[in-house]
């Protein structure tokens, strides 16, 4: 008896405090890890992004105590959908996915890239005579998705300003886009240099970059408002010493990532810049009306 009151006292001690154990939820007498889903972009298969980013979050897991549960979608329109409803704790989303998302329903970076931004580009295939943006006037392109930001939103956007006229496809993924284009399906499509690194050199081996979108603030992570100051702040210093650690560093290099820096709302305001507004419409739904 004396000695629980004496754990009892110690543990209001430490309440009063403001000292918390973020990496526990107390259910009854169990003390259970605290259980997080984390949301991945789907540029490429959902098999593939599984097995890139599963050992990514296991490894952060390991480092904090938390669950990461690798989420992601059958496409990029879904994912949106599913960003739009706030359905993940955590979530690495485009540029111009975060700055919709930041404003419903409240997503807010925390991580990105270090030392790099994101540039979109076209890919034809390594035979292909083209050599202008020019040359596709008229004809019909492949592009992941209509908010995929550099790899659609930024060399559509481009088309149009030079008065070409393109009609876009789109595949779902990066990895289709690169697929399709080097089957000669389409004459050419849109990607970013990070996923065109990464996917089978099988592919990549037949297609050339012929044109290359300035460069932006790369991908958010980010959090859902309900997921608490500390177990983000947590989940940010394991981010941020990632590549300090050999495994860590490797795994990151899995995903052609150098290492993860701190990230600030501010730091997407060359995309807000852009005035994007393709998914205003669908932040404006109420939350119950997304599948």
């Amino acid at each position: 008896m004396m000695r629980c009151s004496v754990y009892t006292a110690a543990a209001l001690i430490w309440m009063s405090a403001g000292i918390t154990f973020p990496a526990l939820a107390m259910t009854g007498a169990q003390a259970e890890p605290v259980t997080l889903s984390f949301g991945v972009v789907p540029q490429q298969s959902a098999s593939k992004l599984a097995r890139l980013w599963t050992p990514i979050l296991n490894y952060l897991g390991e480092q904090t105590g938390y669950r990461l549960r690798f989420r992601t979608a059958q496409d990029i329109p879904a994912f949106e959908q599913r960003l739009a409803a706030g359905e993940y704790d955590l979530s690495y989303m485009n540029p111009y996915h975060y700055t919709t998302f930041h404003r419903t329903p409240g997503y807010q970076a925390f991580a990105r890239t270090r030392d790099k931004r994101i540039k979109g580009i076209i890919v034809v295939r390594k035979d292909s005579p083209a050599r202008e943006l020019r040359e596709f006037d008229g004809q019909t392109l492949a592009f992941p998705s209509p908010a995929a930001f550099a790899a659609s939103v930024l060399p559509r956007a481009r088309f149009r300003a030079e008065g070409i006229a393109i009609t876009p496809k789109y595949v779902s993924s990066h990895d289709s886009v690169y697929r399709t284009v080097a089957r000669g399906l389409y004459p050419a499509g849109g990607g970013v240099i990070r996923t065109f690194n990464n996917v089978d050199p099988a592919i990549s081996d037949q297609l050339r970059i012929l044109w290359t979108t300035r460069p932006y603030t790369p991908h958010a992570i980010a959090a859902h408002p309900r997921v608490t100051k500390q177990v983000v702040q947590r989940l940010q210093q394991a981010m941020l010493a990632m590549d300090r650690d050999p495994r860590g560093k490797k795994l990151l290099a899995a995903i052609r990532i150098k290492g993860f820096e701190q990230g600030e709302d501010s730091d997407w305001d060359d995309v807000r810049a852009l005035g994007i507004d393709l998914l205003d419409e669908l932040v404006k739904q109420p939350a119950n009306e997304s599948p």
